[in-house]
């Protein structure tokens, strides 16, 4: 049995030059983040990755008390698929390494760009679809992915990541989303110590509009 009342999120910010409009938004949006969780129920840890056209772990199954400022240095291309594959398949090896009884029983991977890829050299949008959905049925890992000024939907859709799961923001509004998807993930890791196969509550129709203007 892995731990109900254990949850790992892996955040996956994009750190590209085109972020650096947005920076203080982001830096102020994952401070309230963490803050939030940091109140949440159970145990969290946490492991922050950025990438531009190189990937880097900024740190690694952190408890979420101990979880720094963000400093975000944003800088060159976007490798989006790289950074996504080079993540989940850490991720991976790393959960699979520890015994059963001290896994996460909720493990959360949140993916947050604003702008499409155009920089992998490794992995393709098929590869990863592919590898998203494996973890997702195999595993019960739960996706989301927040966009900036696309279809976010249709973009996190071909990655593999439920519909439901995906949402647009508008370049103003990054910190509302952080704060939406916060919620979201507060909220699963109430439920999932109670029910461990408990759904992450998709966004609204309303929450959508009010990112997106």
């Amino acid at each position: 049995m892995t731990r109900s009342d254990l949850t790992h999120l892996y955040f996956l910010l994009d750190r590209s030059g085109s972020m650096q409009s947005i920076k203080s938004d982001i830096e102020g949006g994952f401070a309230a983040f963490v803050e939030e969780q940091r109140r949440g129920t159970g145990e969290c840890r946490a492991t922050l990755a950025q990438f531009d056209d190189v990937y880097e772990v900024v740190y690694a199954g952190r408890p979420i008390a101990d979880v720094p400022p963000l400093d975000l240095q944003p800088r060159n291309m976007t490798a989006l698929h790289d950074a996504m594959g080079r993540l989940i398949t850490d991720a991976g090896a790393e959960l699979a390494a520890l015994p059963e009884r001290e896994r996460p029983g909720t493990v959360i991977v949140a993916i947050m760009t604003d702008g499409l890829e155009n920089a992998s050299k490794e992995w393709t949008s098929v590869a990863i679809k592919a590898l998203v959905e494996q973890q997702t049925r195999d595993f019960s890992w739960t996706f989301m992915y927040m966009g900036a000024d696309q279809d976010a939907v249709e973009v996190g859709a071909a990655l593999g990541i439920d519909r439901d799961l995906s949402v647009t923001y508008s370049r103003g509004k990054s910190r509302e989303a952080m704060g939406v998807a916060s919620a979201k993930v507060a909220k699963l890791r109430a439920a999932r110590v109670v029910a461990p196969a408990a759904p992450m509550e998709a966004f609204t129709d309303d929450e959508r509009r009010s990112l997106a203007d």
